[in-house]
């Protein structure tokens, strides 16, 4: 059996979990994952992996006879929405099939002790509001998912050793680090019960929410009744969450934000492939990069305190700003306000187009299967990128181009920016010429993914 995390309304009679020796058997996760929409030859490559990880906690003195947690968290592609979360504009959203394959163990104190098998590096912290992360490392992502979950639930005081490997590149722009928050949340969540919890039950009512609470947590924000705090030190938003745990096996899903509301899904032919091409630039967010992605964001909460100002309103996001769909005497006043400030407004223009002119021709492009449109609207996307947002560098600048020229129907940068990765959306057909002409680069091929599930026997 398995049950998705989404169906976050039910509390579940019994907790997801199973031995750790079921885990030893690649072949169970296979099947499982299988079952939740993944390709059969993905699924055994993750099946192994979670055996390596309930081996690595048996190495580290669990018995396998004792109770264990598996999730597994895909990346995702920001097919379209380019810093439109935070403002409360428009995504869409798919999964990849890689991803992070997470097993757990319970104990009986507060203690986690956290194995990352592809770094070979364990590190301890525990479940305590008071728990100071480490900045500038990995564990800063762990560590703030442990503190954030003891401050805003107050019975949950259960530790657990736990394994994680991932297929899934580091800080290449496909959410690495948002699937950590999500894989440590579950875990957590599972084996202390929160769904359960009266905290959680007059906060959280919807797979939405729960992403969205989930992006609080790494932004810092505070969630309805759920107190926020520092977070990891990045002002984003909550669109890596909502793709991780709230997207369909197979599908394009269009969703909004300021609150998360879904807004449709689309399917894509079953003979097109992502092609994810890294650009060999660290998008790291909590490295160099971190400034100039909290620019990006900053540029649009000037825009709203200067909005609220002037015009004595009290919105908080960029999208009331101008209204969706947009108001035309909101956005003249909003352009002449801004009109000797071309930093702020082509920081709007950019949002305004993006969200609510090229995602919706996209969708439409799509599903009329008029991909040679579909170029020109993520042209114009990538171009705005480079020309309004300026979080492109030259190598992603220059392999966008690189994609075309291999034969995309359409590419475009995707993620916070400053490096990272470029799609190109490909069809079958053409993948073995795209394989040549890219060849010697770090190629991900991958069908649409399935959202972040935790697999119980």
């Amino acid at each position: 059996m398995l049950i998705d995390i989404g169906e976050v309304k039910d509390i579940h009679p019994r907790r997801k979990t199973m031995r750790l020796a079921t885990l030893l058997d690649p072949s169970f996760t296979r099947g499982r994952l299988i079952t939740a929409g993944m390709s059969a030859d993905e699924a055994a490559a993750k099946g192994e992996r979670f055996t390596a990880a309930a081996k690595a906690l048996v190495d580290m003195g669990r018995a396998p006879d004792e109770t264990a947690v598996a999730v597994f968290v895909p990346g995702r592609i920001e097919v379209f929405g380019k810093h439109t979360d935070y403002c409360g504009g428009r995504s869409l959203l798919c999964t990849v099939e890689r991803g992070m394959c997470f097993v757990a163990v319970p104990r009986t104190d507060a203690t986690i002790r956290f194995n990352a098998l592809d770094l070979s590096d364990v590190t301890t912290m525990s479940l305590d509001p008071s728990l100071e992360p480490t900045k500038r490392h990995w564990s800063n992502y762990p560590m703030t998912v442990a503190r954030r979950v003891a401050r805003n639930f107050a019975t949950a005081r259960a530790g657990a050793d736990i394994a994680m490997t991932s297929d899934l590149p580091a800080a290449s722009g496909m959410s690495s680090s948002s699937a950590m928050v999500v894989g440590c949340f579950m875990l957590l969540s599972e084996i202390n019960g929160l769904d359960a919890t009266p905290e959680y039950q007059q906060n959280i009512h919807s797979k939405e929410e729960l992403a969205a609470y989930l992006g609080c947590i790494e932004n810092g924000q505070t969630f309805g009744g759920l107190t926020g705090d520092r977070g990891v030190g990045t002002f984003g938003g909550s669109q890596d969450h909502t793709a991780i745990v709230c997207c369909k096996p197979g599908q394009l899903s269009e969703y909004s934000f300021c609150p998360v509301k879904h807004e449709r899904d689309i399917t894509l032919p079953s003979d097109m492939r992502f092609i994810i091409a890294d650009s060999g630039v660290v998008a790291e967010k909590t490295r160099d990069a971190l400034e100039k992605y909290n620019a990006v964001s900053d540029r649009a909460r000037q825009i709203v305190t200067r909005w609220n100002e002037e015009s004595g309103e009290r919105v908080t996001c960029l999208r009331d700003v101008i209204g969706s769909p947009p108001d035309e005497g909101r956005l003249n006043a909003a352009q002449q306000m801004f009109a000797n400030d071309d930093s702020l407004l082509s920081r709007l223009d950019q949002f305004l187009t993006e969200s609510e002119k090229l995602i919706p021709a996209a969708v439409k492009t799509i599903q009329f299967g008029d991909f040679a449109l579909l170029r020109q609207i993520a042209n114009e996307s990538q171009d705005r990128a480079e020309r309004q947002l300026l979080n492109q560098v030259p190598q992603t600048i220059a392999l966008q181009r690189k994609l075309l020229d291999a034969g995309a129907w359409a590419a475009s940068a995707f993620g916070a920016g400053f490096g990272g990765s470029v799609w190109g959306l490909f069809d079958e057909r053409s993948l073995p010429g795209a394989r040549e002409a890219l060849s010697g680069m770090d190629l991900i091929v991958s069908r649409l993914g399935c959202p972040a599930t935790v697999l119980t026997d």
